[in-house]
């Protein structure tokens, strides 16, 4: 009887987990298309401008110009990385001249999906002062022993490969800019 409320439990957080990624990425996908039509210059994004034009009525369904390839957001992944293997751990972290969050986690780990995004969001308004180390726990599970994590998400701040702070679990953003703005010294 026990084994089955549990089941239906898990069941229920992972259904709970894929209904708030749906809902995160359609929000997501909304603000950047409401910031895509910001961005053009007036003459494409007014319909005053649109009417006032001798073409056909068509050209307020198709203007001359398109939205920007590019998404504003791209430049927040260039922040973090993932760590390949220990070697590149060692070059890419421990050796850092810039300060580095080791975010451990797991593909399994719904905290993790969370506190990921939120993470790198929180490393890139830092603008390159810090980088950010993603750790698979599952595929370096040298490095989670290495560095005591026996749960996921944690986080390790690491400034001249010497560890500064950690938390375990998800924070607030308040609480993660405050974090990283206190591994880069402000």
């Amino acid at each position: 009887m026990g084994e089955h409320r549990r089941v239906e439990r898990e069941k229920e957080e992972r259904q709970s987990h894929t209904e708030m990624a749906h809902r995160l990425l359609v929000r997501r996908i909304w603000t950047l298309s409401v910031k895509d039509l910001r961005c053009l210059p007036a003459s494409t994004s007014s319909f005053s401008t649109s009417l006032r034009s001798s073409t056909t009525p068509l050209s307020l369904l198709y203007p001359k110009r398109t939205l920007p390839r590019s998404l504003p957001h791209t430049s927040r992944r260039e922040v973090s990385f993932n760590v390949q293997d220990h070697e590149d751990f060692t070059e890419r972290v421990i050796n850092s001249a810039l300060p580095v969050l080791i975010d451990f986690h797991a593909q399994w780990c719904g905290p993790c999906k969370i506190l990921g995004p939120r993470l790198e969001k929180a490393v890139a308004k830092q603008k390159g002062k810090v980088a950010m180390a993603k750790v698979d726990i599952d595929d370096h599970t040298d490095l989670a022993i290495e560095y005591g994590v026996s749960a996921v998400p944690t986080v390790i701040a690491m400034r001249g490969g010497d560890v500064i702070d950690q938390f375990v679990g998800i924070k607030d953003d308040e609480a993660l800019d405050s974090f990283v703005s206190k591994l880069v010294g402000q």
